[in-house]
C-alpha cells in the first residue's frame, strides 16, 4: 500500500505541471481508476535520451512522449549548447532550427521546443509547416545553425512520436555528446523553472527554406542526363510528397504516378500496420498502383521521408514487383556515382553489404571505410562523398545534407533508371553486371520484435557465453565481441562473426552480425553470403544456393540465440 501510495503521489506531481489538456485527462483517469500497474509502466523511469535522441509512444509520464518529456530534453539541449559556447541574447548568432512531421503532437513538439529555446536566450526558427527530415538538415547548414531538433519517429507505428537532435555540423549526435544532453535534462527539476515565452521564435518562409533546398538537389544529377524515366511513388501517408514532385519536376522528370490512398499526409497510417517500405504488406498499394501504371520503377519514403524504398520489375513474383533491398541500392548509387566520376570517401556500415567494398576497390582512387550503425557515424567520416546503410538510408550529397536524404537519393534513382532505359537496360541489368564482376553478395535479416527488452539481453548473452561455432555448415574463422571496441570502431553492443566458404568454393565466404536495434523494441541478425557467378549463366543457381545457405544461417543463429 505504501509504494502504491507513493506511486499515486507520483503520478499527481507529475500531473500538476503538465502543459497539455490531453495528457492531463489521460493520467487523471488513470489516477482516478487506481490503475496501478499502468502507473507503474508509465513511471518506472524516464524515457532515455541516446544518440537517436528521444523516440517511444506518446501519453502521459515519463516513460512516454509527450510535452512535459520534450519540454525538458529541450532546456537540457539547450543548457548544453550555452555551456558549449553557444552565444545567448538578442544579437547572438545561436539559432536552433526546428523542424516536424505530421503525427500526433508533433506540431505541439515543435512549439515547446521554440518557446524553450527563446527562453534561454537562444534564437529559435521553426520550419513553416510538416516537412522531410533532410530538408532539415539541410536547413542547419543552410542557415548556420549552432543545432537542429526534427520532431518524428520516422517509420515506427503510429503510436510513437520522437526527437532527433543535429549539431551545428548538420549531422546527429554522438558520444559523449548524448550523454552530456542527457545530464542536462536529469537536471531539470521542475517545468516551472523553464522559462516559455509564448512568443519571439521565428517561423521561416516555406520559399526560403524549400525553395533553397530544392535548389541544392541539382546538384546530385548531371546535366544533360537521361530523364526519360516512368515512376509509381509512396509517401507512405507521411510528408514527402510536395517536396519529392516538385524536384522531379524542377529536374525535368515526368511527374511521378503517386499512389493515392497514401498521398495525404496521415498520423493514423491507415493502409499500412508499419508504415515502414521494409515491412510486409506496406508497399502491397504501390505494387497494385504500379500494375495499373506500369511504370518502370517504384519508389516510396518513409514517413519523415529520409528513406528511400525502390522496386522493381519481377514477372516471377505474385506482385509483378520485387522490392531491392537497401544494400542493392546502395551498390547501385554506388556504382552509378563511380561512372559520375565522384571523389571523396565511399562509406557503409558494419551491417551493410561489404559489396561497396569491391566496388570501390575497383575504382580508382576511391577510399572506403567502415563505420557503426547509424548516419549519426557515417555523416561523420572525413572526406565523406557517398554513404548508406541497408536500412535504405543514402547519403548522396553530403556538402547539403549531412544525413540519409530520401529525396535526392530518389533523383539519383531516377537518374541511373533514365540513363540504363536509353540503352535498353535496367537497375535489375546492372545488378546481374556487378553480381557477375564481383561476386553475389547476398543479404537476409533475422529480426525479432518482442514485448519484453529483457529477451534481446538473454540472446545477447547466450551468444556471448555460449558462442556457435558452425552455421549453415561453414565454420566461424573469427568472433568478434564489438562491446569491446576494435582499431577502427568505437565498443557498441554487437557481435560480428566471419564464416569461412565451403570446400567445394560454392560459398566464398559468410558474415553474421547480432545487435539489438537502437530505435525500436528488436534484436536484429545482419547475414551475407558471396557467391562466386562465372557468368550470367550462373547467376539463377548462384541466386538459389544463396537463398538456401541464407535460410540455413538463419535457422542455426535463431537456435543459438534462442530467439
Amino acid at each position: 500500500m505504501e509504494r502504491d501510495d507513493a506511486l499515486i503521489a507520483q503520478a499527481r506531481t507529475w500531473l500538476a505541471e503538465d502543459p497539455d489538456p490531453d495528457t492531463r485527462e489521460e493520467l487523471a483517469q488513470l489516477i482516478d481508476a487506481g490503475d496501478t500497474a499502468e502507473l507503474a509502466a508509465r513511471f518506472a523511469g524516464t524515457l532515455q535520451f541516446g544518440t537517436a535522441g528521444l523516440r517511444g509512444e506518446l501519453g502521459a509520464g515519463p516513460m512516454r512522449m509527450n510535452r512535459s518529456v520534450v519540454i525538458r530534453a529541450a532546456a537540457g539541449l539547450a543548457a548544453y549548447l550555452k555551456k558549449q559556447g553557444t552565444p545567448a541574447g538578442d544579437d547572438a548568432a545561436g539559432t536552433v532550427v526546428i523542424g516536424y512531421d505530421a503525427r500526433y503532437k508533433s506540431a505541439d513538439f515543435a512549439q515547446d521546443t521554440a518557446a524553450v529555446m527563446v527562453g534561454a536566450g537562444l534564437k529559435a526558427a521553426v520550419l513553416p509547416k510538416p516537412l522531410p527530415t533532410p530538408v532539415l538538415a539541410f536547413a542547419i547548414r543552410h542557415l548556420g545553425a549552432v543545432a537542429g531538433i526534427e520532431v518524428t519517429a520516422s517509420h515506427n507505428p503510429p503510436r510513437d512520436n520522437g526527437y532527433k537532435v543535429y549539431l551545428g555540423d548538420g549531422s546527429q549526435i554522438v558520444p559523449p555528446a548524448d550523454a552530456e544532453i542527457a545530464a542536462e535534462i536529469a537536471a531539470v527539476s521542475s517545468l516551472n523553472d523553464v522559462p516559455r515565452p509564448s512568443a519571439g521564435w521565428e517561423t521561416l518562409r516555406y520559399e526560403d527554406v524549400v525553395g533553397a533546398y530544392l535548389e541544392r538537389t541539382d546538384a546530385v544529377l548531371t546535366g544533360g542526363s537521361a530523364r526519360d524515366v516512368r515512376v509509381v511513388y509512396t509517401p507512405m501517408h507521411g510528408v514527402g510528397r510536395d517536396v519529392l514532385t516538385a524536384a522531379f519536376e524542377r529536374a525535368g522528370f515526368p511527374a511521378p504516378t503517386v499512389v493515392a490512398a497514401q498521398a495525404e499526409p496521415d498520423p493514423d497510417f491507415p493502409t499500412v500496420v508499419f508504415p515502414n517500405p521494409e515491412e510486409p504488406g506496406a508497399m502491397d498499394l504501390a505494387f497494385a498502383t504500379a500494375r495499373e501504371a506500369r511504370p518502370d520503377i517504384v519508389i516510396a519514403n518513409d514517413p519523415d521521408a529520409d528513406r528511400c524504398a525502390v522496386a522493381v520489375p519481377d514477372p516471377d513474383s505474385a506482385e509483378g514487383w520485387r522490392m531491392l533491398r537497401g544494400d542493392e541500392v546502395g551498390a547501385l548509387l554506388a556504382t552509378h556515382l563511380v561512372h559520375k566520376n565522384a571523389r571523396g570517401t565511399f562509406t557503409t556500415t558494419i551491417v551493410s553489404s561489404s559489396l561497396l567494398s569491391r566496388i570501390a576497390a575497383a575504382s580508382t582512387g576511391t577510399p572506403y571505410t567502415e563505420t557503426l550503425t547509424g548516419f549519426k557515424w557515417l555523416a561523420r567520416v572525413d572526406g565523406l562523398r557517398y554513404a548508406y546503410e541497408e536500412a535504405l538510408g543514402y547519403c548522396v550529397d553530403p556538402e547539403g545534407v549531412r544525413d540519409k536524404d530520401g529525396i535526392t537519393a530518389a533523383l539519383l534513382v531516377a537518374e541511373l533508371a533514365a540513363e540504363l532505359k536509353e540503352s535498353g537496360r535496367t537497375l535489375s541489368d546492372l545488378l546481374d553486371d556487378l553480381a557477375v564482376e564481383h561476386g553475389l553478395h547476398a543479404t537476409d535479416q533475422l529480426s525479432v520484435r518482442v514485448q519484453d527488452l529483457s529477451l534481446i539481453a538473454d540472446a545477447m548473452r547466450r551468444l556471448r557465453e555460449q558462442p556457435p561455432t558452425v552455421l549453415a555448415g561453414l565454420h566461424i574463422t573469427s568472433a568478434e565481441d564489438l562491446s569491446k571496441g576494435t582499431e577502427s570502431l568505437p565498443p557498441t553492443d554487437g557481435l560480428r562473426y566471419h564464416l569461412a566458404g565451403d570446400e567445394s568454393g560454392t560459398v566464398s565466404a559468410a558474415r553474421v552480425i547480432v545487435r539489438p536495434s537502437g530505435t525500436e523494441p528488436k534484436i536484429k541478425c545482419y547475414l551475407e553470403v558471396v557467391i562466386p557467378v562465372a557468368d550470367a549463366a550462373a547467376l539463377a543457381g548462384a541466386r538459389a544456393k544463396a537463398t538456401e545457405v541464407l535460410a540455413s544461417i538463419k535457422a542455426d543463429l535463431s537456435q543459438a540465440a534462442g530467439i
